[in-house]
This record gives structure tokens, sequence and C-alpha cells, in this order.
């Protein structure tokens, strides 16, 4: 189907009937060039791309109670439509007045309303919760989407697939897909991935392609300064090549993500080729300026002030002809598309076993380190962001959305985000400092859904 025309079909539509999200899915399909979902089968084992897939939940008491996810495709997503959410909303208030109990007012949901973002919100929490019903053979899916039919799609994602939270996919401001958005080609490949190849999303595993190369070069790089001994004679510890290349490390990925401009550190390794002896003197000026901030004569250019202590006190280690063309080559690698958390990894894999169990500088994996922060330092974080969304919803309605009904509902925002703001990490074995990393970058993406 051409994206024109589905856009135009469906734009008019309102997503009113949750009748409609099976044929809207099955149309996007088509626009995407993607298989359509397959005719459910008795045994729910065969039902791997599915339209309301069975999943069970089990109770303390009584039996087991049926849900149905909207749209599952194994080992790629679970979609939930926000319509699904509505009619058990409207299911629920019937329920109650036909019992005489007084109702809720739950809000609605019309675009671009408050109501609207609550009930988006409850599909994914439902879309989550049926994630963990399941089968354990099944895995969880590295994806969630969150439909508003003939409106928007919500892209979550947990790639580490280990019990984490479902972020924001690729991040919070671009996450929300609209309808006219698809006529984007980069937003129906990330789609199209999402259906077919949903792992190869994930930006930890072109950040470890990287890696293996770069270290390759670090720890040939490393042996070699290991042997020598400077210019007063004295051997070079391990220590010592490991602070100079963590040094080294940092200019690189500064560079490459624009706080050292037009690529002027690459450039100026290369002026010394054939020249190791001005290594040194060139580096010194050029870090000493990065401690300070200001103009490096080295780099013909002012540089930014790069605080936290790296850079004072630091020592170059001269380099031979090789040890230069080693560096030079590390340089010319896209560094931004390596994820700091993974600099541990490259400063542990140029030590050698004996040094690096001394320094203590063991780099923990990726997952299992956002397996523990999760659990440890976010989970608790979401819970009381949850239950301040919460708050923040039944003010909104009990106000009806009044002038004072907003300020409070921004107080209880702030309030949270001051507490998450003022949250603080201990790691007291800190090693490589990734799992301070991985806090930080996580809390950071809980804020910025925040703001």
């Amino acid at each position: 189907m051409n994206v024109d025309t589905f856009i135009q079909r469906w734009a008019g539509s309102g997503g009113a009937e949750r009748a409609n999200y099976g044929q809207f899915l099955s149309e996007l399909c088509r626009v995407l060039d993607v298989p359509e979902p397959e005719p459910t089968r008795p045994d729910d084992r065969d039902n791997a791309y599915v339209l309301e897939r069975n999943v069970c939940e089990a109770h303390d008491e009584g039996p087991r109670t049926v849900r149905r996810i909207d749209l599952y495709r194994r080992g790629c997503f679970v979609l939930e439509a926000k319509q699904g959410v509505e009619k058990e909303v409207a299911e629920e208030e019937v329920l109650l007045a036909s019992s005489g109990k007084k109702t809720r007012k739950k809000g609605h949901g019309t675009r671009g309303t408050a109501g609207w973002d609550t009930f988006m919100r409850r599909a994914r929490e439902q879309a989550e919760r049926y994630v963990r019903l399941l089968p354990a053979a099944e895995g969880r899916p590295p994806f969630i989407l969150v439909v508003d039919v003939g409106h928007a799609l919500e892209v979550y994602a947990e790639f580490t697939r280990t019990g984490g939270a479902y972020l924001p996919f690729p991040e919070a401001r671009t996450h929300r897909i609209l309808l006219d958005d698809l006529r984007r080609e980069e937003v129906r490949e990330r789609l199209r991935a999402i259906w077919l190849d949903p792992l190869s999303l994930d930006p930890s595993r072109h950040a470890a392609r990287v890696t293996r190369q770069v270290a390759e070069t670090l720890a040939i790089l490393s042996r070699s300064l290991e042997q020598q001994v400077d210019i007063q004679g004295k051997p070079l510890t391990s220590e010592r090549v490991s602070a100079f290349l963590t040094r080294m490390i940092f200019t690189m990925f500064a560079e490459d993500v624009g706080l050292i401009p037009d690529y002027k550190f690459r450039r100026t390794l290369e002026t010394l080729r054939g020249r190791p002896e001005a290594f040194v003197p060139t580096v010194e000026e050029l870090w000493s300026k990065m401690a300070t901030g200001g103009y490096s004569v080295a780099l013909q250019e002012r540089v930014l002030h790069f605080n936290g202590g790296l850079f004072e006190g630091m020592e170059v280690l001269p380099v031979t002809e090789g040890q230069l063309e080693l560096l030079t080559q590390a340089a010319e690698h896209d560094w931004s598309q390596v994820e700091p958390s993974i600099f541990g990894t490259l400063v542990e894999r140029a030590l050698n076993p004996k040094e690096r169990h001394k320094l203590g500088a063991h780099y923990t994996p990726r997952a299992y380190v956002e397996r523990l922060v999760n659990q440890t330092v976010i989970a608790p974080l979401r819970e009381t962001w949850r239950t301040t969304q919460v708050e923040v919803q039944n003010t909104l309605d009990k106000g009806g959305g009044s002038d004072i009904a907003r300020r409070k509902a921004r107080t209880l925002v702030e309030r949270f985000l001051g507490q998450l703001q003022e949250t603080r990490v201990l790691d007291p074995a800190c090693g490589t400092g990734n799992f301070l990393y991985v806090s930080m970058e996580l809390m950071k993406r809980l804020e910025a859904e925040v703001v």
C-alpha cells in the first residue's frame, strides 16, 4: 500500500473504534513491506505472530485470567492499542455504576489533552504487564509499541532483555511517531527493522564492533609502552600507561563528539609523523590548556575547559615512531560510536592480566551493569515517578483542568524532578567507573521523560 494513501485513509478515522485496530495494523504492515499477522492457532506455542495473543495471569486464589496482547511478534515486540485501554476503562465504569458504587472520573482520551497522555501511559504499562506474562521459554521482546489508531505510535526498547525498564526509543523526544512521520523513509526503515531484525537497532552492537577494533590497537600500544623506560631511565608502570591511555582515549572521544573542533587533534598527530620527539611537548601543551581552557598553540584553536581533574598533573609518555602511528590509527576511528561505559574495557584490555588484577581494573559487561543498576537505582525511582503521574492525573481530574489544578500538578512533577536530581549513587568498589556512568545515563533518560 502507498504510504500517502494509508495516511489519507486513516487520518480522519479518529481512532474511536477498537474494531479498527486490526485493519490499521495489517495495512501498516503493507506500507512497511513486512509480513502481516498470521491466523491464530489453538496452541499458543504456535502463535508467534498474531493478533489477540493469549497470555495467562495467575492469582493467589481462583482460576487464572486470560489476557490478550493486541499484536505479538515473538522475539520482536508486544503491541498494545490505546483504544483497548479505553474500552476496559469504560467497562469498569459500567460495572461500578450498575453495582451502585461511586465511579471515579478517569478523564478522556481526546488527542491533545492530558487524558490522552494518561491512556497512552496506561497502554504502555499494560504492555509491560503482558511481557511479564509471556512464557519464559519465549523470552522478553526487545520492543514495546503503543498505538493510537490513525494518529500515533510510541516505541520503547529494552535490548538487554533481562528485566530492565522499557525506555523511549531512540530517545524521549523522538519515540512518538505521528501518522505523517511515516512519509519519512528513515522512520519506515526503523519500524521495518523492529518487525524484521529488532536487535540490529541496539546501539551497543555497533559500539562493540568499534571497541574490538580499537582494543586491538591499544593492546599492542600498551604492551610496547610497558617495555620502555622514561627519559630518567625508569620503567613505565601499568599505572602510568593506563593513565596516559585514558587521557588519550578521552581526547579522541572529545574530538569526535565535537568538543574539539574540525578533527584538529587527529590532524595534529598526522603532522607529527616522522617527528616522534615533538609528541610530548605538543600533547603536554594541549592537555594543559584542556585543564584550564584557553588558546592551544598545538591545535591553533581555543579549547574548552575540561573539568573533573583528568588533565591536572598529567604525564605525557614519550613514544616511538611506531607507537605514534598506532595512536594516529586509533584517532581515525569514530569515537562518537563508542559508548562511554566501554572505556573501561579498552583500558582493561590494554593492561596485562597481572597488573590489571593489581589495579582492580576489571570491566563488567554493560548488560550485567544495567541489570543491577535497574533493580537497585532505577526501579525505585520509576515507581515513585509512576505514583507521581497518578497523583498528577487525579489532581487534574478533580480540578477539572483549572489553572489552580495545573499549578498543583506542576508542583508535583517539580517535586519528583528535584528528588531525581538530588539522588546520589555510591560505588564503593569503583574500578573503571562503568556502574556510575550507566547509573547517570539511565537517570538522565528518566529525567528526559519527566521534562
